[in-house]
């Protein structure tokens, strides 16, 4: 259905930048899927500050070669924005896509008005989290969220990574219900199953031996992830089991700031800034619990990853997060800043080791066919034809 009388149709996917986390890996995966015979998929995207990880490699793992947006960055840079919104125009000229898919905020402010200026037919934004809620004042978060109803104007359809990053997008009106829709991410999780458990991958760079208990948190230091909250109930396990170590696996702009109040909390021994790490899977499966204490979410990367390793969460019940950790069964879950339940539920779950693997096991089976990325490509192509059918009519 999709493919036309000259040959397939053409995608063309924009993302602000490919760093370290989960759109890198869900525009890389969908570039690389969406192919011949029936589709021509081509990838977009902004460079990566020095700061943060740069995840290019795992497109060109994927046979993606990016095509550079020199200008587009995540911040405001009107000079910036406009240079990469005339880029991108002659881009879609050149390339006549039939659909562009925008991914992340400023690509998809940035790439749904090119494709409007452009004429093409078929344009969609994916959501990836809660970015109007959490990340600014009130007043720039009333501007983004007028911004992305003019960008929800020029969209055929905007797309939610879970039910309650959709829910979050209606009730502030950025599109009509008719064009939401919620596709659930999709990752190569069945590499993380197959990594050996406790094999040592992290713990030897750290000279601990197999027996040291290892909680880790993974993500960029960045101030929507609240690392200081894991660190001070870090500080609290650390007081009543000092044996315990924790792995801060990413980087970001607040480290040094981090890496300072670890220091304070006189967990300098025990507490690991270790940046990004490239084998994911040998890292994570190393780790007996991993903990997230972000304020908002849409689907944490991170924690599919650590489940599907067998490695159960931590979590703060926000956003999508409890679609995938069920307090109780697959993990445990805490309230947003709750210190004092973070620090209990830590403790708790290192002091079973049993039932720390039960819970793991559980996870594992939970999310490896829900978010595999087969599932991801077929939803994505079934919208596709939906809204390629629906201009046709």
């Amino acid at each position: 259905m999709s493919q036309t009388s000259s040959g397939p149709a053409r995608i063309l996917r924009v993302i602000a930048r490919l760093n370290t986390g989960g759109p890198a890996q869900h525009v890389a995966l969908l570039t690389a899927r969406l192919g011949p015979p029936r589709w021509e998929s081509h990838l977009a995207a902004g460079r990566v500050p020095a700061n943060e990880g740069d995840m290019g490699w795992y497109a060109t793992a994927h046979g993606v070669e990016p095509i550079d947006l020199p200008h587009l960055s995540r911040e405001i840079a009107p000079v910036g924005d406009l240079r990469s919104l005339w880029q991108l125009w002659r881009l879609m000229r050149r390339l006549r896509p039939t659909v562009v898919h925008t991914h992340t905020a400023k690509a998809g402010f940035v790439g749904r008005v090119a494709a409007w200026l452009a004429g093409v037919p078929v344009v969609v934004h994916t959501y990836h989290g809660h970015v109007l809620e959490g990340y600014f004042g009130r007043l720039k978060t009333a501007l983004f969220v007028a911004l992305e109803r003019v960008c929800g104007a020029l969209s055929s359809c905007v797309v939610a990574v879970s039910p309650a990053v959709g829910e979050g997008i209606t009730e502030r009106r950025i599109v009509p219900p008719r064009k939401m829709r919620v596709v659930e991410l999709g990752l190569e999780l069945q590499r993380f199953a197959d990594a050996p458990r406790r094999s040592g991958a992290l713990r030897a760079g750290l000279g601990l031996g197999p027996a040291a208990p290892l909680v880790g948190f993974c993500g960029r230091l960045v101030p929507i992830k609240n690392v200081p909250l894991f660190l001070e109930a870090c500080a609290r396990v650390h007081a009543q089991r000092p044996e315990v170590h924790f792995a801060l696996i990413g980087d970001g702009e607040l480290r040094a700031e981090l890496e300072a109040l670890a220091a304070q909390l006189g967990l300098s021994a025990v507490a690991h800034f270790v940046g990004w790490q490239q084998d994911m899977p040998a890292v994570t499966a190393d780790l007996d619990l991993l903990v997230l204490t972000s304020r908002n979410e849409g689907t944490p990367v991170a924690v599919l990853e650590a489940s599907a390793a067998g490695v159960p969460a931590v979590a703060t019940r926000v956003g999508g997060v409890p679609t995938i950790v069920t307090d109780g069964v697959t993990g445990w879950l805490v309230d947003d800043g709750d210190l004092e339940h973070l620090a209990r539920a830590m403790a708790e779950a290192l002091a079973d080791p049993a039932e720390c693997a039960r819970r793991g096991r559980l996870a594992q089976d939970a999310v490896l066919a829900r978010f595999d990325v087969a599932r991801l490509a077929r939803d994505i192509e079934a919208l596709y034809d939906e809204l390629l059918a629906a201009r046709r009519r």
